[in-house]
């Protein structure tokens, strides 16, 4: 992986545990997914028109194909992600998710993109998913699980692996198919992110019907993160489109949990969510994976 690469993914690693961070403290639901769509399309707005108005009317139906399919996921990912915040802890949900995620985005770019792991690159990738899986909390997190005294424990601990689970499968689904818009139809990262958006809009409009007379009251409530969250999680995810460009997506999708450093920290520190010892050592096997990806 170029050392360019590299630099871009660890620059969303960040951007993506900080947004994450405000999404979990701020609780949201599909309300809070729909109205950060409309802030994203707002304030990129003068960016968005300025390089696609001549590029645009030239994308033909398989681009715009593209575009749906890449909304559909990124909104399953967002609803599903945001309702696992809300039962479960963001050190149980979040590994889970990006820990999943990667294999599967992996294993799509080498079925579907004819992409291939050299053994220090698959040594890369296991270690990333070892390292999610002890910051999620290791076999003590099964054991809980089934094991719990705490019925609510319990319950908490299974719907955080679920959703976690499903929310791996949501990203593994846009990343392939956003790392094709941009590696092989050569859409724009910027584009492809920001176009996408306008039909995420009336995705999300059936999800929060029933709940539409609270939309202005949850705006009121969380403007500031859903501002936030539309702002930095579109920078963040743009640069990963753009590292794509340049390096296989096999290596991104895994090198992208370095994540889970800042996720380890923000979770473990400011949420008070426990396990740091494993955490750590979890956050040090990513660290090391990402490292034998890159090299």
């Amino acid at each position: 992986m170029p050392l360019s690469a590299l630099a871009l993914v660890v620059a969303a690693a960040i951007i993506h545990a900080t947004w994450n961070f405000y999404a979990k403290r701020a609780g949201g639901d599909a309300r809070f997914g729909l109205l950060s769509c409309i802030y994203l399309m707002l304030f990129w707005a003068p960016l968005g028109l300025y390089l696609g108005w001549d590029v645009i009317p030239t994308w033909g139906q398989r681009e715009w194909w593209f575009m749906f399919w890449s909304a559909v996921t990124h909104v399953g990912y967002y609803v599903f992600l945001l309702k696992g915040y809300r039962v479960a802890d963001l050190t149980v949900v979040y590994p889970i998710a990006r820990g999943s995620g990667p294999v599967l985005s992996s294993m799509a770019a080498i079925l579907w993109m004819s992409e291939s792991l050299t053994p220090l690159g698959l040594a890369g990738l296991l270690g990333v998913v070892c390292g999610v899986f002890l910051i999620a909390g290791g076999l003590k997190i099964l054991q809980r699980a089934t094991h719990a005294h705490n019925a609510d424990e319990s319950r908490k601990l299974k719907a955080g692996l679920a959703y976690g689970l499903i929310t791996g499968l949501w990203i593994a689904s846009y990343t392939a198919i956003d790392g094709y818009a941009v590696k092989f139809l050569l859409v724009s990262p910027i584009l492809l992110d920001y176009m996408s958006n306008f039909i995420r809009i009336p995705l999300y409009l059936p999800l929060i019907w029933k709940d539409r007379y609270t939309l202005l009251p949850v705006w009121k409530t969380y403007w500031k993160p859903c501002l936030f969250v539309a702002v930095a999680g579109s920078i963040g995810y743009t640069l990963v489109l753009y590292a794509v460009q340049i390096a296989p997506l096999s290596h991104v999708a895994p090198a992208r949990e370095v994540s889970m450093l800042f996720a380890a920290l923000i979770g473990g520190h400011l949420l008070g969510e426990g396990d740091r010892k494993a955490r750590i050592a979890g956050a040090c096997l990513i660290a090391l994976g990402v490292a034998a990806l890159a090299f």
